[in-house]
């Protein structure tokens, strides 16, 4: 039995491991030190973690000494936001908006509107639009999860106290991720312990993470230096020209915004999301919903109903976010695969 190849267009939820990360992390399973210990055993692992904060830090355009590498941009949201007493939208992800007063209001493009940058934690670019927000000057917090690896940025130049980044998102391994802080600004640390992290997050720190999470960031600062990141940009446009020619009434969210390079958000309304990624995984394809799910209960996406669609749109979208490793034949074959089931719902629901 032939097994039917797979293609993966879920970048935006998690990336493949690259193959630098993988390399890196695999070499690094042979150094038994801990980082702690003064011996050449630790002072090696110590090296091995300097070395992966500052890929960290060249690629995002920040201070080594202020990376902070946590669990993941989850732990780095509570580090940075708890008892701040900040503002967002709903358009935040739950780990930002879990800490904060959800006041802040977006447009039909997903552009948030900040009238007091100090007291706003806001997110460069949204996993489910894809759109880039135009982050004032002074922000107390931004999330670059989604950004970092997909734009052309740099920490020093966003002029924020605070970012949050994770591995995972940009071909390093899960479970790793960063808070970045603005030179001379500090935080309370929310785990006690053996004062690791220069005494922001203590804990044995996760060597095989934080390496493969600075080799990722290495790779991924050459790809956007070497335009790979248009070409994808190119493939999204293309996808999205060939849905909106072929299905009637297709709404392609934040169309008039900046989006990230990658990102093609779409409602096609009365049919359904979930159904939607269901029939695209039975052809091959990983692709997601705009809704998200919690204990096997399916919701409308909070965060198109705070762009102003309605809850059955808000339930009706797909999400498709490519990678380099995407190719025009993927994006010519999803296509063809997501028509002939559209056409095949609109003839079940004349």
């Amino acid at each position: 039995m032939t097994r039917m190849a797979r293609t993966y267009l879920d970048y935006n939820a998690t990336a493949p491991l690259a193959q630098a990360a993988k390399e890196a992390m695999i070499a690094a399973m042979d150094v038994v030190g801990n980082p702690s210990s003064v011996h050449g055993e630790g002072r090696i692992a110590k090296g091995l973690i300097e070395k992966a904060r500052a890929q960290v830090s060249d690629a995002f355009g920040a201070s080594s000494a202020d990376i902070v590498f946590t669990s993941g941009a989850t732990e780095a949201a509570a580090l940075a936001l708890s008892g701040r007493g900040l503002a967002c939208a709903d358009v935040e992800h739950e780990a930002v908006s879990s800490w904060c007063d959800s006041s802040l209001l977006v447009d039909r493009q997903g552009k948030i509107t900040c009238t007091n940058p100090t007291l706003n934690a806001v997110q460069l670019a949204n996993s489910e639009s894809g759109v880039v927000q135009t982050l004032p000057e002074g922000l107390a917090v931004v999330d670059a999860t989604q950004g970092f690896g997909k734009l052309p940025i740099a920490f020093n130049w966003m002029g924020c106290d605070m970012a949050l980044i994770s591995a995972h998102k940009l071909g390093g391994p899960k479970g790793i991720g960063a808070l970045v802080l603005k030179q001379g600004l500090d935080v309370s640390a929310q785990i006690l312990g053996g004062g690791q992290e220069m005494g922001r997050r203590s804990g044995t720190e996760n060597l095989l993470g934080i390496v493969g999470f600075g080799a990722a960031a290495a790779a991924n600062a050459q790809e956007m230096a070497n335009g790979v990141w248009e070409g994808i940009a190119e493939k999204r446009d293309l996808l999205q020209a060939r849905l909106e020619d072929g299905a009637d009434g297709i709404i392609c969210v934040g169309r008039e915004a900046k989006r990230l390079p990658n990102t093609l958000s779409v409602i096609t309304p009365d049919w359904k999301g979930e159904t939607q990624v269901m029939q695209m995984d039975l052809a091959g394809f990983a692709v997601s919903a705009g809704s998200a799910c919690s204990s096997g209960k399916v919701k409308s996406s909070r965060v198109l109903r705070a762009m102003g669609y309605s809850e059955i749109e808000a339930s009706c979208a797909m999400r498709v976010s490519l990678g380099p490793e995407t190719t025009t034949n993927d994006i010519e074959r999803f296509a063809k695969a997501w028509l002939s089931a559209y056409a095949r719902w609109k003839q079940r629901a004349a």
